[in-house]
């Protein structure tokens, strides 16, 4: 259906999903109601993603319809992102840089381009997933305190589960985001909760964009009320809201979390077994409503 760099319009997924029994879609292609009924031989969704939320996942349990998707390929990629975005904004990367390739630095100087440590700082993970750990585990290696506050809370040796997110970002120097979107997630990170973070903490998104609110958040940028923001996700992608471009003490990546050569050739795969599975009447490696293969008179 799709072999150029674009996003399919609705009209033209829909004309050309009619007849189809399997459709692989992307994280940019908003799956929604109107597109599940208009295929009524579809059999299985497979997302090129873990995450879901551009899946009207309502729609296809009334069909009865799997949803799969590819959790654990880009675990580590996703990871190192974030410790990217981590290491760029507290060590002053991206703007020491541009200070380089505009002809001003004169030499060096002991208080030129200052970052902040990393060791014996903490690290506040919103999410303890498979990326969470996976950040987490990275953390250790630099010497960083690691709390957490998850719904599912876990035995984590050396690391401290928080009673709730007010206290997470009251206590943390770098606040990571690692949970998926949803009802409850949409702006979980709004001006009250920005308010709870200390002036020179940073918040790092590696999740997805509407988890934070951007408006909020450049306000709250403007005026150093944080240190800074690492971005890899936005609200409205790909468009930025308006004045975050121009924030000095921003890094933004055009949502690279996954873009690795070897996990975007995994969770190509992946999907694409996925999907194979389902019409094969197998169990596919990740799927996002298990419920659906289940008899209806075990429902």
């Amino acid at each position: 259906m799709n072999t150029e760099e674009r996003n399919l319009p609705k009209k033209e997924i829909i004309d050309q999903i009619k007849e189809k029994d399997a459709l692989l879609c992307l994280t940019t292609d908003p799956i929604d109601r109107d597109i599940i009924d208009s295929a009524p031989h579809l059999k299985v969704i497979s997302n090129y993603a873990v995450g879901y939320n551009n899946i009207d996942l309502v729609a296809a349990n009334h069909r009865r319809i799997p949803v799969c998707i590819t959790p654990g390929v880009l675990t580590d990629a996703t990871a190192d992102l974030t410790w990217a975005l981590i290491l760029a904004l507290t060590r002053r990367v991206v703007e020491s840089d541009k200070f380089l390739r505009d002809g001003k630095w004169k030499g060096w100087s002991p208080t030129l381009l200052l970052g902040s440590d990393l060791n014996q700082r903490t690290l506040g993970i919103v999410g303890m997933g498979r990326i969470g750990e996976a950040v987490a585990r990275r953390a250790v290696g630099f010497g960083m305190k690691i709390i957490y506050f998850s719904r599912n809370p876990k035995n984590l040796e050396g690391m401290r589960a928080v009673s709730s997110l007010k206290e997470l970002l009251e206590e943390s120097d770098i606040v990571t985001l690692h949970t998926p979107l949803s009802k409850e997630t949409r702006y979980l990170i709004d001006a009250e909760q920005l308010s709870w973070m200390k002036r020179t903490a940073y918040l790092i998104n590696t999740t997805r964009g509407p988890v934070v609110n951007e408006k909020a958040l450049i306000e709250c940028l403007k005026q150093k009320r944080i240190a800074g923001a690492g971005l890899d996700v936005f609200e409205d992608e790909p468009k930025l809201a308006d004045g975050l471009k121009e924030l000095d003490n921003t890094v933004l990546l055009p949502h690279l979390g996954s873009a690795t050569v070897d996990t975007r050739n995994k969770m190509s795969l992946l999907a694409a077994e996925n999907a194979i599975a389902i019409m094969k009447g197998e169990k596919p490696f990740g799927i996002a409503n298990p419920e659906v293969l289940l008899p209806k008179s075990k429902l």
